[in-house]
């Protein structure tokens, strides 16, 4: 009888684990706090409540979150929206379904030995920018400045930055790119104070435009299936962020956990998360179409070269999977 029992059960469990709809999630860079998020509402039960096994996939310098759906690879991607909407202006419908990001973190950090101390300095100086998509705030920011960005004395020269800060370090830019929750702290864990460095919030120059958003491809969204899936995703993602907020040391440390490179450590993942927790803060998860509309215009504002050529309408995003799951 106990075997019998025992059968039954295990066959329910099969049955339970079958049951589960399947996600995939591609991040847009390595297992770190900046996603805890999604990692805490896998660890914490949140997405097994809503009936979900969800897969993770990490990023990395290689990876692009655009190809890897536009591929298959993926159901839903963790995207900023300038590469979003530049990839969809060149034909791949991406839609935005969630923004748990409602700031940005990005910087430009620079040596005070340089002499730079505001932006109509940058002329004729080198600076370090990511590429792979990351490059359009940069571009966008530049355009509205004014200053070109092939070189010269009254332009900049690119340096085409590696995701580090070494360039920095070795003298051979002026200013780099920097996460606020990142890269600015491996500055300072280089032995680089704060007092000999200079920042420029994308945030406090007005050029800020949203990150770390949740996409998925306009077709799915015509399948009610998979609308109810990203609803109870979206839901349990969201649970997820507001643990990490109110829990940033136990949400590192699980972070940890699913490290599989064994890079991270813990004082960093801590103090990451901090970070992290004041650009989630203040979102509920629903996109703000004014923060849409503010990021499209500075995308828009490139002079000749703008980041996208057209607006690209209401259809970019939608509140159809928010206003069921929040």
């Amino acid at each position: 009888m106990k075997r019998m029992m025992g059968a039954l059960a295990l066959g329910l469990a099969a049955t339970g684990a079958q049951a589960q709809d399947e996600v995939t999630l591609q991040l847009k860079w390595v297992t770190q706090a900046q996603f805890a998020g999604y990692y805490v509402a896998k660890e914490k039960g949140f997405y097994e409540d809503e009936n979900l096994d969800v897969t993770i996939k990490p990023g990395g310098p290689d990876i692009a979150p655009t190809q890897v759906i536009a591929g298959g690879g993926a159901d839903v991607i963790v995207e900023w929206m300038p590469a979003a909407l530049a990839a969809r202006e060149r034909g791949l419908p991406l839609v935005n379904i969630a923004q748990p990001f409602k700031s940005s973190g990005m910087m430009l950090t620079c040596l005070k030995e340089t002499g730079i101390e505001g932006p109509e300095d940058f002329p004729g100086r080198t600076l370090g920018v990511w590429f792979f998509g990351n490059e359009y705030p940069f571009l966008s920011w530049m355009s509205q400045l004014e200053i070109p960005t092939d070189g010269g004395e009254d332009g900049v020269e690119v340096l085409k930055q590696g995701f580090n800060v070494d360039p920095l370090l070795n003298k051979q830019a002026d200013c780099i790119s920097t996460m606020t929750y990142n890269e600015y702290w491996q500055v300072i864990d280089a032995g680089i104070t704060e007092d000999e460095l200079i920042t420029f919030k994308y945030e406090d120059q007005g050029v800020a435009t949203l990150e770390d958003g949740l996409w998925v491809m306009e077709d799915d969204l015509k399948d009610p299936a998979f609308v109810d899936k990203m609803v109870r995703f979206v839901r349990a993602s969201m649970e997820g962020w507001k643990y990490a907020e109110e829990n940033p040391d136990e949400a590192a440390e699980i972070v940890l956990e699913y490290d599989e490179t064994g890079a991270q450590t813990e004082k960093h993942q801590k103090r990451m998360m901090g970070e992290i927790a004041k650009l989630t803060q203040g979102s509920e998860g629903a996109l703000d179409p004014a923060d849409f509309e503010r990021t499209v215009e500075s995308l828009l504002s490139g002079g000749s070269d703008p980041v996208i050529t057209e607006h690209p309408g209401d259809a970019a995003w939608t509140h159809e999977i928010t206003d069921e799951a929040l």
